[in-house]
Protein backbone atom coordinates (compact mmCIF):
# COMPACT_ATOMS: atom_id res chain seq x y z
CA UNK A 1 0.00 0.00 0.00
CA UNK A 2 1.34 3.47 -0.85
CA UNK A 3 2.16 5.30 2.38
CA UNK A 4 3.16 8.85 3.31
CA UNK A 5 6.44 9.00 1.30
CA UNK A 6 4.96 7.62 -1.93
CA UNK A 7 1.82 9.77 -1.73
CA UNK A 8 3.97 12.84 -1.02
CA UNK A 9 6.05 11.98 -4.09
CA UNK A 10 2.90 11.65 -6.22
CA UNK A 11 1.66 15.02 -4.93
CA UNK A 12 5.05 16.53 -5.82
CA UNK A 13 4.80 15.00 -9.30
CA UNK A 14 1.36 16.56 -9.81
CA UNK A 15 2.61 19.93 -8.57
CA UNK A 16 5.41 19.76 -11.09
CA UNK A 17 3.57 18.39 -14.11
CA UNK A 18 -0.18 18.93 -13.60
CA UNK A 19 -0.53 22.34 -11.92
CA UNK A 20 -1.38 24.96 -14.52
CA UNK A 21 -2.90 22.46 -16.93
CA UNK A 22 -6.60 22.19 -17.74
CA UNK A 23 -8.73 19.12 -17.14
CA UNK A 24 -10.11 18.42 -20.60
CA UNK A 25 -11.93 15.20 -19.78
CA UNK A 26 -12.36 12.61 -17.04
CA UNK A 27 -13.15 9.03 -18.07
CA UNK A 28 -14.66 6.75 -15.42
CA UNK A 29 -14.07 3.08 -16.16
CA UNK A 30 -15.35 1.86 -12.78
CA UNK A 31 -18.22 3.64 -11.07
CA UNK A 32 -17.36 1.63 -7.95
CA UNK A 33 -14.38 3.89 -7.20
CA UNK A 34 -16.52 7.04 -6.98
CA UNK A 35 -17.60 7.67 -3.41
CA UNK A 36 -19.47 10.90 -4.19
CA UNK A 37 -22.21 11.58 -6.73
CA UNK A 38 -22.49 15.36 -6.39
CA UNK A 39 -20.81 17.28 -7.91
CA UNK A 40 -20.46 14.91 -10.88
CA UNK A 41 -17.01 14.21 -12.31
CA UNK A 42 -17.92 16.26 -15.38
CA UNK A 43 -17.73 19.37 -13.19
CA UNK A 44 -13.94 18.97 -13.37
CA UNK A 45 -13.98 19.55 -17.14
CA UNK A 46 -12.50 22.91 -18.11
CA UNK A 47 -11.02 23.60 -14.68
CA UNK A 48 -7.34 24.40 -14.15
CA UNK A 49 -5.27 22.36 -11.73
CA UNK A 50 -4.21 24.91 -9.11
CA UNK A 51 -2.56 22.77 -6.41
CA UNK A 52 -1.78 19.24 -5.26
CA UNK A 53 -1.22 17.98 -1.75
CA UNK A 54 -1.58 15.15 0.72
CA UNK A 55 -3.63 14.33 3.81
CA UNK A 56 -1.99 11.32 5.43
CA UNK A 57 -2.20 8.69 2.69
CA UNK A 58 -4.85 10.61 0.71
CA UNK A 59 -3.82 12.44 -2.47
CA UNK A 60 -5.56 15.74 -3.27
CA UNK A 61 -5.63 17.56 -6.63
CA UNK A 62 -7.28 21.00 -6.41
CA UNK A 63 -8.95 22.15 -9.63
CA UNK A 64 -10.08 25.75 -9.12
CA UNK A 65 -11.66 24.88 -5.78
CA UNK A 66 -13.06 21.49 -6.77
CA UNK A 67 -10.99 18.69 -5.29
CA UNK A 68 -10.25 15.27 -6.76
CA UNK A 69 -9.21 13.22 -3.73
CA UNK A 70 -7.79 9.71 -4.07
CA UNK A 71 -7.04 6.90 -1.65
CA UNK A 72 -4.97 4.28 -3.46
CA UNK A 73 -5.72 1.52 -0.92
CA UNK A 74 -3.64 -1.64 -1.11
CA UNK A 75 -3.27 -2.20 -4.84
CA UNK A 76 -4.12 1.15 -6.42
CA UNK A 77 -1.68 3.35 -8.29
CA UNK A 78 -1.38 6.55 -10.30
CA UNK A 79 0.19 6.10 -13.73
CA UNK A 80 1.29 9.29 -15.49
CA UNK A 81 1.60 9.43 -19.26
CA UNK A 82 2.70 12.17 -21.65
CA UNK A 83 -0.09 11.10 -24.01
CA UNK A 84 -3.27 9.19 -23.21
CA UNK A 85 -5.56 7.36 -25.62
CA UNK A 86 -8.42 9.54 -26.84
CA UNK A 87 -10.82 6.59 -26.94
CA UNK A 88 -12.91 6.32 -23.75
CA UNK A 89 -12.06 3.14 -21.87
CA UNK A 90 -14.54 0.28 -21.75
CA UNK A 91 -16.09 -0.07 -18.28
CA UNK A 92 -15.00 -3.11 -16.32
CA UNK A 93 -12.09 -4.02 -18.60
CA UNK A 94 -8.73 -4.44 -16.92
CA UNK A 95 -7.28 -2.56 -13.94
CA UNK A 96 -8.14 0.96 -15.15
CA UNK A 97 -10.60 2.74 -12.84
CA UNK A 98 -10.41 6.42 -13.83
CA UNK A 99 -8.51 8.52 -16.40
CA UNK A 100 -7.81 12.26 -16.24
CA UNK A 101 -6.86 14.05 -19.47
CA UNK A 102 -4.83 17.21 -18.79
CA UNK A 103 -4.82 18.22 -22.42
CA UNK A 104 -6.84 17.43 -25.54
CA UNK A 105 -7.56 13.66 -25.42
CA UNK A 106 -5.03 11.82 -27.55
CA UNK A 107 -2.67 14.82 -27.60
CA UNK A 108 -1.97 15.93 -24.03
CA UNK A 109 -0.67 14.35 -20.82
CA UNK A 110 -2.64 13.00 -17.91
CA UNK A 111 -2.88 10.04 -15.58
CA UNK A 112 -4.70 6.78 -14.99
CA UNK A 113 -5.84 5.49 -11.62
CA UNK A 114 -5.50 1.72 -11.69
CA UNK A 115 -6.05 -1.13 -9.27
CA UNK A 116 -4.74 -4.67 -9.56
CA UNK A 117 -6.41 -7.78 -8.17
CA UNK A 118 -9.99 -8.64 -7.32
CA UNK A 119 -10.21 -7.04 -3.87
CA UNK A 120 -11.09 -3.44 -4.71
CA UNK A 121 -10.37 -0.58 -2.31
CA UNK A 122 -9.37 2.32 -4.56
CA UNK A 123 -11.56 5.33 -3.70
CA UNK A 124 -12.15 8.70 -5.38
CA UNK A 125 -14.08 11.68 -4.03
CA UNK A 126 -15.00 14.90 -5.84
CA UNK A 127 -15.74 17.60 -3.27
CA UNK A 128 -15.63 21.36 -2.77
CA UNK A 129 -14.20 20.91 0.74
CA UNK A 130 -11.79 18.10 1.59
CA UNK A 131 -13.12 18.05 5.15
CA UNK A 132 -16.44 16.80 3.75
CA UNK A 133 -14.78 13.39 3.45
CA UNK A 134 -15.35 11.55 6.77
CA UNK A 135 -12.13 9.54 6.47
CA UNK A 136 -10.05 12.72 6.17
CA UNK A 137 -12.01 14.49 8.88
CA UNK A 138 -11.14 11.65 11.27
CA UNK A 139 -7.40 11.57 10.49
CA UNK A 140 -4.94 12.03 13.32
CA UNK A 141 -2.00 14.44 13.03
CA UNK A 142 0.48 13.84 10.24
CA UNK A 143 3.39 11.64 11.29
CA UNK A 144 5.95 14.17 10.04
CA UNK A 145 4.36 17.03 11.99
CA UNK A 146 4.82 15.57 15.48
CA UNK A 147 7.23 16.67 18.18
CA UNK A 148 8.37 14.08 20.72
CA UNK A 149 5.98 15.70 23.20
CA UNK A 150 3.10 15.32 20.73
CA UNK A 151 3.92 11.66 20.22
CA UNK A 152 4.16 11.09 23.99
CA UNK A 153 0.73 12.62 24.50
CA UNK A 154 -0.79 10.61 21.66
CA UNK A 155 0.43 7.29 23.04
CA UNK A 156 -0.23 8.04 26.70
CA UNK A 157 -2.68 5.54 28.14
CA UNK A 158 -2.92 3.48 24.93
CA UNK A 159 -3.23 -0.25 25.63
CA UNK A 160 -2.84 -1.67 22.11
CA UNK A 161 0.36 -3.03 20.62
CA UNK A 162 2.75 -0.38 19.37
CA UNK A 163 2.56 -1.60 15.77
CA UNK A 164 -1.23 -1.22 15.83
CA UNK A 165 -1.08 2.22 17.43
CA UNK A 166 1.27 3.86 14.94
CA UNK A 167 -0.65 2.45 11.97
CA UNK A 168 -4.06 3.64 13.28
CA UNK A 169 -4.83 6.53 10.92
CA UNK A 170 -7.28 8.04 13.41
CA UNK A 171 -4.43 8.36 15.90
CA UNK A 172 -1.53 9.14 13.57
CA UNK A 173 -1.79 9.57 9.81
CA UNK A 174 0.58 8.47 7.07
CA UNK A 175 2.30 5.36 8.47
CA UNK A 176 1.26 1.95 7.15
CA UNK A 177 2.41 -1.64 7.41
CA UNK A 178 5.77 -1.29 5.67
CA UNK A 179 7.13 1.89 7.24
CA UNK A 180 5.92 0.91 10.70
CA UNK A 181 8.17 -2.17 10.46
CA UNK A 182 11.07 0.05 9.40
CA UNK A 183 10.43 2.63 12.14
CA UNK A 184 10.21 0.02 14.91
CA UNK A 185 13.36 -1.72 13.70
CA UNK A 186 15.28 1.57 13.61
CA UNK A 187 13.99 2.46 17.09
CA UNK A 188 14.86 -1.04 18.38
CA UNK A 189 11.32 -1.55 19.68
CA UNK A 190 9.10 -4.61 19.62
CA UNK A 191 5.94 -4.35 17.52
CA UNK A 192 4.20 -6.09 20.43
CA UNK A 193 5.24 -3.47 23.03
CA UNK A 194 2.31 -1.78 24.76
CA UNK A 195 2.01 1.69 23.25
CA UNK A 196 1.24 3.48 26.50
CA UNK A 197 4.03 1.87 28.53
CA UNK A 198 7.08 3.11 26.63
CA UNK A 199 9.83 4.75 28.65
CA UNK A 200 10.94 8.31 27.90
CA UNK A 201 14.02 6.88 26.18
CA UNK A 202 11.93 4.56 24.03
CA UNK A 203 9.58 7.40 23.07
CA UNK A 204 12.55 9.54 22.06
CA UNK A 205 13.94 6.71 19.91
CA UNK A 206 10.52 6.11 18.35
CA UNK A 207 10.12 9.79 17.47
CA UNK A 208 13.62 10.05 16.03
CA UNK A 209 13.14 6.86 13.99
CA UNK A 210 9.75 8.00 12.69
CA UNK A 211 11.17 11.30 11.49
CA UNK A 212 14.35 9.86 9.98
CA UNK A 213 12.75 6.85 8.25
CA UNK A 214 9.92 8.89 6.72
CA UNK A 215 12.09 11.87 5.73
CA UNK A 216 14.69 9.59 4.13
CA UNK A 217 11.94 7.80 2.21
CA UNK A 218 10.43 11.10 1.07
CA UNK A 219 13.86 12.30 -0.06
CA UNK A 220 14.39 9.09 -2.05
CA UNK A 221 10.90 9.20 -3.55
CA UNK A 222 10.33 12.84 -4.46
CA UNK A 223 11.51 13.51 -7.99
CA UNK A 224 11.19 9.88 -9.05
CA UNK A 225 8.74 9.15 -11.83
CA UNK A 226 5.51 7.53 -10.67
CA UNK A 227 6.54 4.35 -12.46
CA UNK A 228 9.71 4.02 -10.36
CA UNK A 229 8.26 4.75 -6.93
CA UNK A 230 7.35 1.18 -5.99
CA UNK A 231 10.84 -0.06 -6.80
CA UNK A 232 12.36 2.84 -4.89
CA UNK A 233 10.28 1.94 -1.84
CA UNK A 234 11.36 -1.71 -1.94
CA UNK A 235 15.03 -0.79 -2.32
CA UNK A 236 14.98 1.28 0.86
CA UNK A 237 13.38 -1.31 3.15
CA UNK A 238 15.63 -3.04 5.69
CA UNK A 239 13.22 -5.50 7.36
CA UNK A 240 9.77 -5.27 5.79
CA UNK A 241 9.15 -8.02 3.21
CA UNK A 242 12.64 -9.43 3.92
CA UNK A 243 11.66 -12.55 5.88
CA UNK A 244 14.53 -15.04 6.08
CA UNK A 245 17.21 -12.56 5.05
CA UNK A 246 19.92 -11.28 7.41
CA UNK A 247 19.28 -8.13 9.39
CA UNK A 248 21.51 -5.38 7.93
CA UNK A 249 22.34 -4.19 11.47
CA UNK A 250 23.18 -7.36 13.41
CA UNK A 251 23.01 -10.24 10.91
CA UNK A 252 20.24 -12.15 12.69
CA UNK A 253 17.49 -13.66 10.51
CA UNK A 254 14.50 -11.42 9.86
CA UNK A 255 11.36 -13.10 11.22
CA UNK A 256 7.68 -12.74 10.33
CA UNK A 257 4.34 -12.78 12.11
CA UNK A 258 1.42 -13.55 9.80
CA UNK A 259 -2.15 -12.33 10.16
CA UNK A 260 -5.26 -12.95 8.08
CA UNK A 261 -4.55 -10.28 5.46
CA UNK A 262 -1.06 -8.99 6.20
CA UNK A 263 2.20 -9.72 8.01
CA UNK A 264 4.90 -7.91 9.94
CA UNK A 265 8.65 -8.40 9.88
CA UNK A 266 11.17 -7.74 12.66
CA UNK A 267 14.64 -8.64 13.92
CA UNK A 268 14.65 -10.60 17.20
CA UNK A 269 18.15 -9.43 18.21
CA UNK A 270 17.48 -5.74 17.52
CA UNK A 271 13.90 -5.57 18.76
CA UNK A 272 12.80 -8.38 21.10
CA UNK A 273 15.87 -9.33 23.13
CA UNK A 274 16.45 -12.33 20.88
CA UNK A 275 13.01 -13.86 21.49
CA UNK A 276 10.83 -14.77 18.49
CA UNK A 277 7.30 -13.37 18.66
CA UNK A 278 4.34 -15.73 18.81
CA UNK A 279 2.89 -16.44 15.37
CA UNK A 280 -0.27 -18.49 15.98
CA UNK A 281 -1.19 -18.65 12.30
CA UNK A 282 2.18 -20.11 11.32
CA UNK A 283 2.16 -22.46 14.31
CA UNK A 284 -1.17 -23.93 13.19
CA UNK A 285 0.19 -24.49 9.68
CA UNK A 286 3.20 -26.35 11.04
CA UNK A 287 1.17 -28.75 13.20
Amino acid sequence: MPELPEVEALAHHLREFAVGRTVHRVDVASLQVLKTATPPWTELHGRTVTAAGRYGKYLDMDCDGLHLVVHLARAGWLRWADTLSAAPPKPGKGPLALRVHLGPPGEGPGFDLTEAGTKKGLAVWIVTDVQQIPQIQSLGPDALSLSVEDLTNLLSGRTERLKNAITDQRLLSGVGNAYSDEILHTAKLSPYATAGKLTDGALARLHEAMQSVLKDAVDRSVGQSAARLKGEKRSGLRVHARTGLPCPVCGDTIREVSFADKSLQYCPTCQTNGKPLADRRMSKLLK
